[in-house]
Order: structure tokens, then sequence, then C-alpha cells
């Protein structure tokens, strides 16, 4: 679709083109925006419409006239209706509906330049009619936990029908190779951004994909909103992790985040670290991580991917925020540990190594057999065996007693096969190492069973004493 609209609107133009240019008030040689001149007339609002009526097309009126009708089809479109009530205002919402349409259709067919003021008026209506204050989400209705987005259908707008192609207006002009973005920056400002952002947090996720799709197109023909992009995702990022842990739009906007990173040119930007260290990494954070988890990801890696440097702070974050008793959000943190494993490099696994397989343990040893399945699991990866086969003498004496444990005492069979695997491959890269560990791990367990018998040999003498003493005091009694 994009495609068609870009040759659209550069191909050469014809006798009829012309015809059809003069309906935005220029000419086929004139720029993207035709700015009136001194001799030439502006173009004049028309007088404000007290009631919904339909218009002619604009195949049907002179082109002297077109200029006029095409603002008043604007004014029409900002017409606002109660859509609770399907039955209200029937009629006048079909004429709007139409009339949408149909400036979509002469924005998509890109046969004409359309003149600045008209560009204006045409975002100032679809200001009107997207820029509103969203219904309360459910969980604020209800004073209930906001539950999973994959198992609830969730709010559904009830003026989609209309607000639909207002998106799809708003997309094709700016996906428009006839749009000039010197022009259009003055109606697509910071505060127009601004309040495109805040509807991020709507809960119809047909919206919520509009709006991707518009921000991303926004970002790459804006060059100069780029910055201000940025940072007011950061912004709401910021609120969320640190106040409210409540927002409909996070996945979507990492998504948009994740094309972002993909284009950050080489060497990095500090201001894209300080973006990783400060904002991405503490989304890990939240308990509703899993509903944007693999967005959060994939951004994650292509910051891996992008600067092999940046592994070690990664790694080091993600300990920060393991979790600790919630064992669904354990799995994914495990599933992204290894995705960032595989694009880590020696020198930066070696930095990290210690604290890193002392978590592994703990995770080896977790009474949910997921956990320690999806652990194990990581032994089933070529290029982290390789990280572990470098660094065994580090590695080994920290997982062995995990490993020991898990063989003498997890309920689970399957963890006992895959251990022993693990075990298996320790002993064919290095017996010597292993033989070690085993006897350290032995002369730990006397020791702890002497403790154990010692503790065991003073409570006895307590309650001995203690006894002695009772019987004593009946004696003098």
């Amino acid at each position: 679709m994009f495609k068609k609209i870009i040759k659209g609107g550069q191909r050469k133009h014809s006798k009829s083109d012309s015809t059809d240019a003069s309906l935005y008030g220029s000419g086929p040689n004139s720029n993207a925006v035709a700015a009136p001149s001194r001799n030439s007339d502006v173009p004049m609002a028309p007088p404000p419409m007290a009631t919904v009526e339909p218009l002619p097309l604009f195949r049907d009126v002179p082109v002297s006239d077109r200029q006029n009708l095409f603002m008043r089809k604007l004014q029409i479109c900002c017409f606002q209706f109660d859509f609770s009530d399907t039955l209200k205002s029937a009629r006048e919402k079909e004429i709007k509906r139409q009339t949408l349409l149909e400036l979509v259709d002469i924005i998509q067919s890109g046969s004409g330049k359309i003149m600045e003021r008209c560009q204006e008026d045409m975002i100032k209506m679809i200001g009107v009619n997207i820029f509103r204050c969203l219904p309360p989400a459910s969980h604020e209705n209800t004073g209930q936990e906001a539950t999973d987005p994959e198992e609830d259908e969730g709010y559904l707008e009830p003026s989609w029908p209309h607000l639909q192609i207002v998106y799809g207006l708003l997309l094709r002009y700016v996906v428009s190779s006839d749009t000039d973005t010197k022009v259009a920056k003055r109606f697509i400002d910071h505060s127009f951004v601004l309040k495109l952002l805040d509807l991020f947090d709507s809960e119809d996720h047909r919206e919520r994909e509009f709006l991707k799709t518009i921000l991303h197109r926004i970002y790459g023909k804006f060059m100069v909103h780029r910055p201000f992009i940025r940072k007011a995702v950061n912004n709401i990022f910021y609120r969320f992790i640190y106040e409210t842990e409540r927002h409909s739009g996070i996945g979507e906007l990492l998504e948009i985040l994740g094309s972002i990173i993909n284009g950050f040119a080489l060497p990095m930007k500090e201001e894209h670290k300080l973006f990783l260290v400060r904002a991405l990494i503490p989304l890990h954070k939240p308990k509703p991580v899993g509903a944007y988890h693999q967005q959060l990801s994939y951004c994650i890696i292509q910051f891996v991917e992008k600067d092999y440097k940046l592994a070690d702070t990664v790694i080091r974050g993600l300990l920060k925020y393991w979790p600790l008793t919630n064992c669904q959000k354990e799995l994914l943190f495990l599933g992204e540990l290894e995705e960032v494993l595989e694009a880590t490099q020696s020198a930066e696994f070696q930095r990290c190594v210690v604290p890193l397989f002392r978590q592994i343990a703990r995770c080896l040893n977790s009474p949910h057999f997921q956990v320690a399945e999806r652990a194990l699991f990581l032994w089933n990866n070529e290029h982290i065996v390789s990280l572990i086969a470098q660094n065994r003498q580090a590695i080994l004496p920290i997982i062995f007693e995990a490993l020991e444990k898990n063989i003498r005492s997890h309920w689970n069979q399957a963890i006992h096969g895959l251990t022993a695997n693990v075990k298996k491959m320790f002993m064919e890269m290095d017996a010597e190492l292993f033989d070690d560990c085993h006897r350290q791990f032995e002369e730990k367990e006397a020791r702890a069973q002497e403790v154990e018998e010692q503790r065991e040999m003073t409570w006895k003498k307590l309650v001995d004493a203690a006894a002695h003493t009772g019987e004593d005091n009946m004696v003098t009694v």
C-alpha cells in the first residue's frame, strides 16, 4: 500500500492531472505545498456549519469552488457524535464517514498538491477526532489487578468506525511523497507528537496498532523530531517503571524502538547507552513484564548485537532484577539470558561469570521443575557450552553442589536425567577438575555432618542437664 502511495506521488503529471491539481489550488509544476502569493487570493475559511448535511463530490463542482468545498468537508469531519447509541444521529454519522473516506481517497490518489492552509486545517480536524480523554482502564473501574492482555479481549472503542478512517487519513498524509516535511512539521509539531504518545495508553489494541505505524513513520520522515520522540518515550517508561506499573502501550512503543535501535550508527552514542541502562533494563522490574517481554528482549538483543561490549552490562542488569518468587517471570529471564549469551564474547563473559553462575545454580535447584529444566537447557547451546568450557575452572566449583543436590534429592525424574548429562559433559571437559570438585564436595558434606552431630550432642547435653535440674528441684520440695 505504501509503495503505491509513493509511486502515485512520483509519476509524471498528465493533462487530466492538472485539472485534478487545481482542486487544491495548485498546478502540476508547483511544489509540494503551494503558498499563496501576493497577487493570488488567500483561501478564506468557509463560514461555520451548524448542521451536518451532505456535500457534493469534488468532481461535481466547478474547479473554482473545490478549494472551498475541501475546507467545508473538513468542517463536517469535525463534528462529534455519541457512539454509545448506534441509532442516535445515524444519518449524520454516515455522512461524516463517507466524507472521511472521500478525503482519504484524495490524499491516497497523489494526483494533486494540497495547499498549506488545507493541510493545517486537515491536521486540526484529525486532532479534534483522535485527541480525547481515554476512558478509565478496566482495573480502575473494578479496583482489581490488571488482567493478562492475552486472556482478556480488552476494551473496544465505540467510535472506531470513524477513528479508523481518521487514523488512515493521517497515515497516508505522513507517508505521501507529496507531503513536504518542512511545511508539515509546523502542524505535526512536538505538541502533536506528545498527544499522539498519550493515546498509546488506549486499551483498544486496534488503535495502538495504528498509532505504532504512524509514530514510526513520523520518526522516519521528520528527522527534526527524532531526539524529542526518544526523550518522550523515555519519560513514559520512567513513569511506568517507577510510578504506575500500568500502561497499555509499552509493547507497541518497544516495537518501534526495536526498529530504531537497529538503525543506530556505530560507535554508539552515550545517549543510547544510557537509554539501555536507565530505561530498557529496569523495564524487567514491573509485574506485567510478561505482556511486553518479547519486544523488550528483542530491543536488548539489538543492543548487544550492535555493541558486544554491552553484554556484561545487560547480564548484570538481568541479575539485578532477577525474580525471587515468580517462576513464570524467571522462565522469561532464562530465555532472554540464553539469547544474550549467544551474542556474548569471551572477554565480556569472563567479567560476569561468577555472579551469573551463582544465579544459574539457584535455578538448577528450583523446586519448580520448568525453571530447573530451562536452566539445564543452557547446556544444549553450543556457543554457551564453548564459553563454559573456556571458563570451567571458575564455573564448575560454583554449580557442582547444585548438580549433586539435583541428582540426590530433586523430585522430578526428568531433571535427574538432564543433570546427569551436564555432569557427564563436565567430566569429559576436565576429569581432573571434576574429581577435585567432587572431593571438595565430599569434604564439605563430611564437615557439615560433623557439625550436625556436634549440634545434636550439645542439645542432648542441654536436655539432660535440664532434666537433672528438674529432678533436684522436685527432691528439695
